[in-house]
């Protein structure tokens, strides 16, 4: 057997739709692929063992999800929103977010205030172990479960979007999310919310949502990125 042989023999198996489509969703949310990343088709291919044509299909399905830019013989690259962009992602959770926490503390049962208290949980755990990768996630899907269990299909779908857009302009712009999400503001929120109190929790969000804003510093540094190191590891 010869040794191109024995590298064929130890070639990974190669990885599902829905695997690639998960590992670069997650090394993008996680801020471990920063926007302006070139994805290279033949590169992302051999990394998953997979042809360049099911490279296209994840790359065509992020940038459905605004996790990708795709530019005509360009290829395609970690989204990388403007300034401008920024502002609009925020006026517009701004506008939807009050109206999903109304809807929430409207349907809200003991059942769905303790999924709550169990996700404020996993991000007290991810704060003491000084887990930056869990914090940035956890953030994110703190704002898609107040969705999620206010029990309205089309803002869930709403706000899955703008949560990834968010966590782009936060890596972007270098406002890392363990620090512009207080460790208490979600907190305070739940509790605004099992107290039903409607419009504290408007206020609460609102404020949550400006510091954010706020914490945002527009920078131009760019690395190198070693695309297999982060979506084997």
């Amino acid at each position: 057997m010869n040794g191109r042989d024995t590298l064929t023999q130890a070639r990974p198996a190669a990885a599902s739709t829905d695997e690639i489509h998960t590992r670069l969703q997650s090394a993008i949310l996680e801020h471990r692929l920063p926007p302006g990343t070139k994805l290279g088709e033949d590169r992302l291919a051999e990394i998953f063992s997979v042809s360049r044509a099911r490279v296209r299909q994840v790359l065509a399905r992020l940038h459905n999800e605004q996790l990708v830019d795709i530019f005509p013989q360009r290829g395609a690259f970690v989204a990388c929103p403007s300034p401008e962009q920024a502002r609009d992602v925020f006026e517009a959770r701004r506008v939807i977010e009050p109206a999903v926490v109304s809807r929430l503390i409207g349907e809200l049962t003991p059942a769905k205030l303790k999924q709550l208290r169990q996700h404020l949980a996993k991000e007290v755990e991810a704060r003491r172990a000084a887990d930056a990768r869990a914090m940035i996630r956890l953030s994110g899907e703190f704002h898609c479960l107040v969705a999620e269990l206010a029990g309205n299909a089309q803002m869930l779908r709403t706000m899955r979007e703008l949560c990834a857009v968010t966590c782009l302009i936060i890596s972007l712009y270098n406002a890392p999310t363990a620090e512009s999400c207080r460790e208490d503001e979600h907190e305070t929120l739940v509790d605004a919310i099992k107290n039903r109190n409607v419009a504290l929790a408007h206020k609460l969000m609102l404020e949550h949502l400006t510091h954010i804003e706020g914490s945002l510093v527009l920078h131009d540094a760019e690395e190198a990125v070693d695309l297999e190191r982060i979506l084997k590891g």
